[in-house]
């Protein structure tokens, strides 16, 4: 199955630099682009991506706001959303994430990470820039989590939510706890289930605010 992609980028250099890498790549197709928020808004609902590249700062309407048009909470057949940003740590990509972003990247990633991001978006695998993880979520935590004794989750699950929130995939989790990745899936499912977490990255956000990294 070919995945479907829209570019949404107010800089029509980051847009081309974008469709080169990923039409480049088999199994990936850039549908089309929007050099706004509002055009971004329109051709998602109307083309259904199956992955919508953000970028934050645009014009008409911000990418914050699209993200929650596309993929926040009231939104009954959400998309997937990848914010694309410059910003390493800014509060808006903090609020695109809880608007429903599945992810995020920085501008000067690697394009192979581009390309493992869209995939894993796909997937329902949220990948976030590794120079972004520690940096981002520590600023907004401050670091101060409560106990993790507190926890309503089981040890196995606590395993499973520090790795999410060190970026691994579920591959890479059930090769490295020695589990099938089915395993893998329903303690993710129980887990999100037991925090109120949509998706992966607001686990590895819980992760940080409740001390079980620092």
């Amino acid at each position: 199955m070919t995945i479907r992609v829209l570019i949404a980028d107010d800089q029509t250099l980051v847009r081309t630099g974008f469709r080169l890498i990923l039409d480049a790549e088999p199994g990936i197709k850039v549908i089309s682009e929007a050099a706004d928020g509002e055009a971004a808004v329109r051709m998602a609902r109307q083309l259904r991506p199956d992955v919508t590249l953000m970028d934050i700062r645009m014009p008409k309407l911000d990418g914050l706001r699209a993200t929650e048009l596309l993929a926040g909470p009231g939104v009954e057949d959400p998309l997937r959303v990848l914010v694309v940003t410059t910003y390493d740590v800014d509060e808006n990509v903090y609020a695109a994430l809880l608007a429903g972003a599945c992810g995020f990247l920085l501008k000067d990633a690697r394009p192979r990470l581009l390309v493992e991001a869209v995939h894993a978006a796909v997937r329902g695998e949220a990948l976030v820039s590794p120079a972004v993880t520690v940096r981002l979520l520590a600023h907004f935590t401050g670091g101060n989590g409560r106990d993790h004794r507190e926890s309503p989750l089981t040890g196995r699950e606590l395993d499973v939510v520090l790795a999410v929130a060190r970026g691994w995939t579920n591959a890479e989790i059930a090769d490295r706890l020695r589990v099938s990745l089915s395993t893998v899936k329903s303690h993710l499912a129980h887990v999100q289930e037991k925090i109120g977490a949509r998706n992966r990255t607001e686990t590895a956000i819980w992760a940080w605010r409740n001390g079980l990294l620092r």
